[in-house]
């Protein structure tokens, strides 16, 4: 799923005003495809369209087809080969083939089940839609394809070809205790990665708009702002502080949350102290574990942002490759 897309939730709003939508999904790709399997295309009745399935390739095709569909309420496999003068033109460097799935709103794919699949969604629950091409089942899960949510990768089911699961995460989110100068450095650099970065620090002069443009900014006492965030499997927690009366309390909170990642900085003797107070607070070594610490990949970062990218590089084999 794309950062922050709401093609899903488009076609379902086209479709209460009584304008019909269906939903094209890039189902399968081969080459230098425009884009990913998974990312998707809502076109109304009317022909207005959001997102895409390809660089602009092919979505003329598409509507027509889509609007084909809304007829007679069916779906529809389509195949296109996007040409190696069709991709330059829009920026690619060669062709490939997509496959895309089109599904009429109120027939193929139900009105409850695209609610349902918004809803999801709307409250930050990682979902599955699995659409059995072969019996024309459609079905949402939350369970049975823990590797897919991970590497964000929707596909057809390797045990049955004909099954595609189309996965829908919500977006990532970066939590940061601390503004300091690894932050600034490390806020843009996870915003280009795909995260919604959130900056936490009491401290109004460190988290400001001027050095911090475009962010959210908490000023809260760590613990109750993260607390107030909520910590779910596609968020991220680092602490930057260096303070423990401010990193440990929002550490408590991590231990105790469903995030992916916790990394709080410091040398390893700091990171040695703090374990020691949270075996002094109960919490167990395989609870602690999960903290990096010192934070990033070994890389010899020195300065805020070698160690801001060694930071985001730890975060991204954390989440996907689960370690």
């Amino acid at each position: 799923m794309d950062r922050f897309d709401n093609i899903p939730e488009q076609a379902l709003a086209w479709h209460r005003a009584g304008d019909r939508a269906a939903l094209a999904t890039v189902i399968e790709t081969w080459g230098s495809a425009p884009r990913r399997t998974g990312a998707q295309l809502a076109i109304s009745g009317k022909g207005e369209i959001a997102g895409s399935v390809s660089g602009g390739c092919v979505e003329g095709a598409v509507v027509v087809e889509a609007l084909e569909a809304l007829e007679d309420g069916t779906p529809r496999e389509l195949e296109f080969g996007v040409s190696d003068d069709d991709a330059f033109a829009v920026g690619l460097a060669c062709g490939g083939t997509i496959r895309v799935l089109v599904e009429p709103v109120g027939g193929a794919l139900s009105e409850a089940l695209l609610a349902e699949l918004a809803q999801a969604r709307a409250d930050r629950r990682a979902i599955c839609y699995v659409a059995d091409l072969e019996s024309g089942s459609r079905s949402l899960t939350a369970t049975g394809h823990d590797g897919r949510m991970r590497m964000d990768r929707s596909g057809f089911d390797d045990t049955a070809p004909r099954v595609f699961i189309g996965v829908h995460n919500p977006p990532l989110r970066l939590i940061v205790v601390g503004a300091v100068h690894i932050a600034q450095a490390l806020v843009p650099m996870a915003r280009l990665a795909g995260y919604d970065p959130v900056v936490i620090d009491p401290r109004e002069t460190f988290a400001s708009q001027s050095r911090f443009p475009e962010t959210t900014l908490m000023h809260d006492w760590p613990d109750e702002a993260v607390q107030a965030l909520g910590l779910d499997a596609r968020t991220a927690l680092v602490l930057l502080t260096h303070d423990p009366k401010l990193d440990d309390p929002a550490i408590e909170q991590g231990l105790h949350g469903n995030c992916f990642y916790i990394g709080a900085l410091g040398s390893t003797r700091t990171h040695a102290k703090r374990v020691a107070r949270l075996e002094g607070a109960g919490f167990t070594a395989e609870q602690i574990a999960r903290i990096h610490g010192p934070i990033g990949l070994d890389l010899g970062a020195a300065g805020p942002a070698e160690i801001a990218v060694a930071t985001l590089a730890q975060m991204t084999q954390v989440l996907r490759k689960g370690a």
